[in-house]
């Protein structure tokens, strides 16, 4: 990470994100929250289990160069162990929801994922900026690694609560598709992130996500009649993930927009009167 984000700006815009892609190198989200602006810096790629595709270390190739595949070879081998620890955290969420250890690992065996490094600047000004705003992330799962800096905070009891880095341990937070997909008994984690006026802080997070076209659905088990009412409509991960990049950033009512923007027509009208 460090290698990356000490190269000049005009070596790290080599691999700009582009507008209403998720993908990329970025400076800040500052169309993103109303109030502080954000500090920080994050390069975010795909990655997916498909036997056919080296997506990491080819998009490290194309978008740095050849001397940045052996990168592309580290952030690979990181994502596939993520992606392995993701399906065995999906067989104990199966389990508690009495599906069965099966069911979700199944569902995200062949996922397409996003992977992100994040990089928090010192900021002069702490008390006015966040590094990243209140949000729940729009993923399924997040598995999130800390250096020894704090930063992150998660909302719970009403108020925002730090989470201390431990070595060797990671951070995991449910996503808006995992609350779909478990019909509202699992809950999307709303965090944020704080910046210091002493050290950089930097994180790697990885975001499990269905392949693009699965249809989002909860299982029948959560849907009978001793259970909750439905409470999404169908949906799959492509429209999801367009609908944050095109239409509304993601943060703490995602779900709950997107839902209503889906049940109005999907339009810009639609999303408008919501």
């Amino acid at each position: 990470m460090d290698a990356f984000f000490t190269l000049p700006l005009p070596e790290k815009q080599r691999a700009q994100r582009v507008q209403g892609e998720s993908c990329g190198y970025a400076s800040s989200f500052t169309g993103r929250f109303a109030c502080k602006l954000p500090w920080k810096e994050t390069l975010s790629f795909r990655y997916s289990t498909s036997p056919d595709a080296d997506l990491v270390v080819d998009y490290f190739v194309q978008k740095l160069g050849e001397d940045y595949r052996s990168h592309g070879e580290v952030y690979g081998r990181y994502c596939s162990e993520m992606s392995r620890l993701s399906l065995e955290i999906m067989e104990v969420l199966g389990e508690s929801l009495g599906v069965g250890r099966a069911h979700f690992r199944r569902f995200f065996e062949h996922n397409d994922s996003i992977m992100r490094l994040n990089y928090y600047p010192p900021c002069q000004r702490p008390l006015e900026t966040l590094g990243t705003g209140p949000h729940c992330d729009p993923t399924s799962l997040t598995i999130l690694h800390q250096d020894h800096v704090g930063g992150l905070q998660v909302f719970a009891d009403g108020q925002w609560r730090s989470i201390r880095p431990h070595a060797g341990a990671l951070v995991v937070n449910i996503g808006d598709t995992f609350m779909a997909l478990s019909n509202g008994r699992y809950r999307s984690c709303l965090h944020r992130a704080v910046v210091n006026s002493r050290v950089p802080r930097k994180s790697l997070a990885f975001f499990l996500c269905p392949e693009m076209d699965k249809l989002v659905c909860p299982p029948e088990e959560l849907l009978d009649a001793g259970n909750k009412p439905r409470a999404y409509p169908d949906f799959t991960w492509r429209t999801l993930l367009d609908f944050t990049q095109k239409h509304y950033r993601a943060d703490m009512r995602t779900l709950e927009v997107f839902s209503n923007w889906l049940r109005h027509g999907q339009d810009k009208a639609a999303l408008l009167h919501l």
